[in-house]
């Protein structure tokens, strides 16, 4: 997603004017992001600018950018608000690429992998300090619902880590990704409509949008590792399903009772653990791009990307809203 086009490149329906304000506010936001990752120490300044210069979606600020579109997008609080929600994501990527032993992130060299695991989680401590820096200049309020949200990181990080402790596996799943991913994009959504002065109904309406497609927008990643025959997803396809990780259509398959012969084998092969075996990953892999399970996941991220339209009921009618139902349209088709 480039500065120079934020969403049309996506094929997403959206008026010129809206375009260029969100476009503008990104552009500037990612100038300044190599501002506020600098250090003194040349080492700091290296690792934390290694992931930003990897690349990303900057998915978070262009829901700053669209919440904004509520109010008075101009404001000079938008880019900061920006800023705070995307140099808070990237510091739990690198946290996240220590606790899970990544060694690739973003198509590069994880931090942890070039620079070892205490350089990477201090790092990304910088990183959290920075973005509370820049969230206290934008007033208590801002400091207080980042406080928060990194609370909800945390406890989502940590349900991760311990599992589902005897709780049903997918609504386990579910809940790590409210609290991993949606929870950063619904303060995304409330900044914008916080910081460009949008009504408090809007604002409501703009974070509840934002946590719904916040959960799409995870499923539709996880769903795209297995569906792409790329690096769509921004890592190589099948990544999760070599490393053991269980996504929702893992999740769906192995809770299936299907009889069939292909659903039997690919519960057989995927209760089997990691599959670091070439041949048994890429049997798993196909099996699992045809099967019910796959299917009902794609469903579940529509029904997710469908409620995140409904959010937007209380917003007025007009290209900013269209945009982000645009964008619901997108996170449900992305992985067909």
């Amino acid at each position: 997603m480039t500065a120079d086009s934020a969403l049309t490149s996506l094929g997403i329906d959206i008026d010129p004017a809206v375009d260029a304000s969100v476009s503008a506010t990104l552009a500037v936001v990612e100038d300044r992001l190599r501002h506020n990752v600098a250090s003194a120490d040349p080492l700091v300044a290296d690792a934390a600018r290694h992931l930003m210069d990897a690349g990303g979606k900057r998915f978070r600020p262009l829901i700053v950018a669209l919440g904004a579109q509520f109010g008075d997008p101009a404001r000079a609080e938008i880019v900061p608000a920006a800023l705070v929600v995307e140099l808070t994501h990237l510091a739990t990527l690198y946290h996240d690429d220590v606790m899970d032993e990544a060694a690739v992130r973003r198509g590069a060299p994880s931090a942890n992998a070039r620079w070892g695991n205490s350089v990477a989680i201090l790092v990304g401590d910088y990183l959290f300090a920075r973005a509370a820096d820049i969230a206290a200049t934008l007033g208590t309020e801002a400091v207080r619902l980042q406080a928060q949200t990194f609370s909800r990181l945390v406890h989502g990080q940590i349900a991760e880590t311990v599992g589902p402790r005897g709780s049903d596996a997918i609504e386990h799943y579910l809940h790590v990704i409210a609290e991993k991913t949606a929870s950063l994009i619904a303060t995304s959504a409330r900044f914008g409509g916080l910081f460009s002065g949008a009504t408090p109904a809007h604002i409501e309406a703009l974070a509840g949008y934002g946590e719904t497609i916040g959960i799409a927008f995870q499923l539709s990643d996880d769903l795209l590792d297995i569906a792409s025959e790329s690096v769509q997803s921004g890592k190589t396809p099948g990544t999760d399903l070599r490393e053991g990780v269980p996504t929702l259509p893992v999740l769906y398959a192995l809770a299936g009772d299907d009889a069939d012969a292909s659903a039997v084998r690919l519960r057989e092969l995927l209760g089997s653990g990691p599959l670091v075996d070439d041949a048994l990953h890429a049997e798993a892999l196909g099996l699992l791009r045809e099967s019910r399970a796959m299917k009902r996941a794609r469903e579940t991220v529509r029904t997710y990307a469908e409620d995140a339209r409904a959010r937007l009921a209380p917003l007025p009618d007009g290209s900013p809203r269209r945009a982000m139902e645009s964008l619901c349209d997108f996170i449900a088709d992305r992985t067909s």
